[in-house]
């Protein structure tokens, strides 16, 4: 069964689940992974970009095994990524104009749909209306949640048909679009977004032949945004921009729900993922094999963690 979060509720059962396939994992939190995995005992493959800081503690604590792609696909080039501040908006609007001009497509992403008065961050309705009056013969599409699903479909098919230059979205975009000739990505109030958002949202452009750009506005002056910010900017691979964000955030629980903020461990580190799985490994072959006889008081702790353990 292929389908979207709509699986995940108590009216949906799956009598013998064997196999859970969960894509773009950091999309869903952690009761909602539990609910399907809780039918039956089914092998479990979470897939993401862009691992979310618990995933890389539950790595270490053995719950997942780990597996990393870090190839680029073939013909991908790297994205050009730069911090806007509001003086540079006026250089940034001729880049785009000239880009256009021969012949390519932008994302402009905004957090809201509409403008909050509790909330000094850009809406799509109203950067769809400022980006008519900075560009006015270009062709501006816009795209939100709130949309029909045929509608939404319809302003794709423009985009993708290139019947439009620029297309003005929310999140919607974040997966699943391929627009080969697009190469600008402007993302408004990106402080707002995670660094998995931020990552997932550069995927869109640079899957063409043409040179790629990804631009992260922003109106905030703290230094702790510039330095999340400036690590998509040094950074382009996805594993990486995790571990970075887990430092930043922290884990979270491993047996709660949180899946950020920082843990009371007293001396162990997971911020490199990688190492941590050596290390679980290690223990495992340690545990697995007879040299745990030249280890008599990590047996003896062990065996009585198993009794506890059974006992419960």
């Amino acid at each position: 069964m292929i389908g979207t979060h709509a699986l995940i509720q108590e009216s949906v059962q799956f009598p013998r689940l064997g196999l859970v396939v969960i894509d773009e994992q950091h999309r869903f939190g952690v009761k909602q992974r539990e609910a399907l995995i809780r039918q039956g005992s089914p092998h479990v493959l979470n897939m993401t970009a862009t691992p979310i800081p618990r995933t890389l503690t539950m790595v270490a604590y053995g719950d997942h095994d780990l597996s990393v792609l870090n190839e680029m696909p073939p013909g991908r080039q790297v994205i050009e990524t730069k911090v806007m501040s509001p003086s540079q908006r006026h250089d940034m609007n001729l880049f785009i104009r000239h880009q256009v001009e021969q012949g390519d497509q932008v994302f402009v992403i905004c957090p809201l749909i509409e403008d909050s008065e509790s909330m000094e961050v850009k809406s799509v309705k109203a950067e769809f209306e400022r980006l008519h009056l900075v560009f006015p013969s270009m062709r501006i599409g816009l795209m939100h949640g709130k949309l029909k699903p045929e509608e939404k479909e319809e302003v794709m098919r423009q985009f993708k048909d290139h019947a439009l230059d620029i297309l003005v979205s929310t999140s919607v975009i974040e997966v699943g679009i391929d627009i080969p000739n697009a190469t600008i990505m402007l993302i408004e109030g990106a402080d707002r977004f995670g660094l998995s958002q931020l990552h997932q949202f550069r995927g869109r452009v640079g899957r063409g032949k043409k040179k790629s750009y990804c631009f992260l506005c922003t109106d905030s002056t703290s230094e702790a945004v510039f330095t999340r910010l400036k690590a998509m900017v040094d950074c382009h691979d996805g594993f990486r921009l995790a571990e970075i964000d887990l430092k930043l955030r922290g884990p979270g629980e491993v047996y709660g729900v949180r899946q950020s903020g920082m843990p009371d461990l007293k001396v162990a580190n997971v911020m490199n993922g990688v190492l941590m799985v050596r290390v679980r490994k290690a223990a495992e072959h340690l545990i697995e094999t007879s040299t745990m006889e030249k280890h008599p008081v990590l047996k003896r702790m062990l065996v009585n963690l198993r009794r506890k353990m059974e006992r419960a």
